[in-house]
């Protein structure tokens, strides 16, 4: 029986170079070794936020469980013999509350705006890098910076809140119902305060030319932080007029 035998090489086949090798550890997209995957690092940047809100979710349901069973418990009185009811009624300034509250949901509302356009910025930066390819003067509104005014706004709006209940004679112990007034109103003031502080590193990294898909995780994580804080605050408010 005849047989075949080629006499060109297999890998000689075509225009005489080797058949391509795939790459190495270029991973499912296509980045390579050298480039950082940014949507896993967005990926695991929200978990870690996850994370951190369940733990202070932990928190303020202690602290709400603490408040309405104090609330109820009576307390043992050495002048009478006898157990009394010693919580009192606190007369918090409404009105400053609600404007501070009116305050935090504008900057939460400035926070989305802020995430929105980082995101944006993200996306279209790869069309931006290619050669030969405008897209125009874009404007970009400093809505962080508007955000951490507001967050400033916000602390001081709490600070003259507690001013005004100093003038009412409402201090720390003064009862059980102002101990729990402040530590619920400065607890979740020094949550929000760690919320400036990340507003603040975000905004840095803008200053710091920082790539643009960097900035846009730091964004994104720092505003679900602060839309939590604004449910925490309406939580903390709602829980402060109605279990009186």
């Amino acid at each position: 029986m005849a047989t075949y035998t080629p006499t060109t090489p297999i890998d000689g086949i075509g225009d005489g170079h080797k058949p391509p090798v795939p790459p190495v550890g270029g991973g499912d997209d296509g980045r390579g070794n050298n480039l950082p995957d940014y949507g896993a690092r967005l990926r695991r940047a929200r978990l870690g936020l996850i994370c951190a809100i369940a733990t202070v979710c932990m928190v303020f349901i202690s602290l709400t469980s603490a408040y309405i069973v104090r609330k109820g418990l009576p307390t043992f009185d050495d002048a009478s013999s006898s157990y009394v009811h010693d919580w009192g009624v606190v007369r918090l300034p409404w009105l400053l509350l609600a404007i501070n509250t009116a305050l935090l949901l504008v900057s939460s509302a400035t926070m989305e705006l802020a995430r929105r356009q980082a995101a944006r910025q993200a996306a279209l930066a790869p069309v931006s890098s290619i050669p030969g390819v405008s897209l125009g003067n874009e404007r970009s509104f400093p809505w962080l910076g508007l955000t951490v005014l507001l967050g400033f706004g916000f602390l001081a709006g709490q600070w003259l809140a507690w001013g005004e209940l100093h003038n009412g004679g409402f201090y720390m112990n003064t009862n059980p119902s102002s101990s729990f007034a402040f530590l619920l109103t400065i607890t979740h003031a020094v949550h929000l305060a760690g919320g400036i502080i990340a507003l603040l590193w975000a905004a840095s990294a803008s200053l710091l030319h920082r790539p643009v898909e960097a900035r846009r995780i730091a964004v994104d994580i720092t505003a679900w932080y602060w839309h939590f804080m604004l449910v925490l605050w309406i939580y903390i408010f709602a829980l402060l007029g109605f279990a009186r």
